[in-house]
């Protein structure tokens, strides 16, 4: 009888055991399974946010263009164009360091592209405000991402040779401070993944 009990009990422990061990590992799958839940959420909502201001990136970049071949209208389209995607963007999503650097240059960025889009007839008064747009764009851009890979040049000419940046989607030197007159004047200060 004594065997009886001592087998009985053997068995108990043993499928005691055995039923913890696998509450252990279904714990861990399911703490595995959060974790990579929670990672491809983060990944996502990243995705979305630089997907949030790829109009903005686009808008920039094709102004960016347009002063480079001395296009005061085609400048000014761009402005108007990025005026309208800022009102566009669902900040909502937005992580705590993205939200702040968006409140930080939201308003100037929209104020800039506001003045290049009024003025297609003055095209040093649209580059002046593209240079202080770069600035904001460029801390944008450092908070978000692009989804694609961008360039901070320097003009080291601009602005009675106290210089000026911008962002381009290429590496080779197009400047759109000087234009058409010296295209190829600056250098890559930083390449931006």
């Amino acid at each position: 009888m004594k065997n009886i009990f001592f087998g009985i009990a053997v068995a108990a422990v043993s499928f005691t055991a055995c039923n913890s061990g696998n509450n252990a590992s279904n714990e861990n799958s399911s703490s595995n399974t959060d974790t990579a839940h929670s990672a491809m959420q983060h990944d996502h909502t990243e995705a979305k946010n630089t997907a949030s201001i790829n109009g903005i990136v686009a808008g920039y970049l094709q102004l960016k263009n347009a002063l480079t071949a001395d296009n005061g209208k085609d400048a000014a389209n761009s402005g108007n164009a990025i005026v309208s995607t800022v009102t566009d963007v669902d900040t909502t999503a937005f992580a705590q360091q993205q939200k702040k650097t968006w409140d930080d240059v939201i308003d100037d960025i929209k104020e800039h592209a506001e003045h290049i889009g009024e003025n297609g007839d003055k095209i040093e008064h649209q580059r002046e405000h593209f240079d202080l747009l770069s600035k904001d764009m460029y801390d944008l851009v450092k908070a978000f991402g692009s989804g694609q890979t961008l360039y901070q040049d320097f003009c080291p000419m601009y602005n009675d040779n106290k210089g000026a940046t911008w962002l381009s989607e290429t590496k080779e030197i197009k400047n759109p401070y000087l234009g058409k007159k010296m295209p190829a004047c600056g250098t890559v200060k930083e390449e931006i993944k």
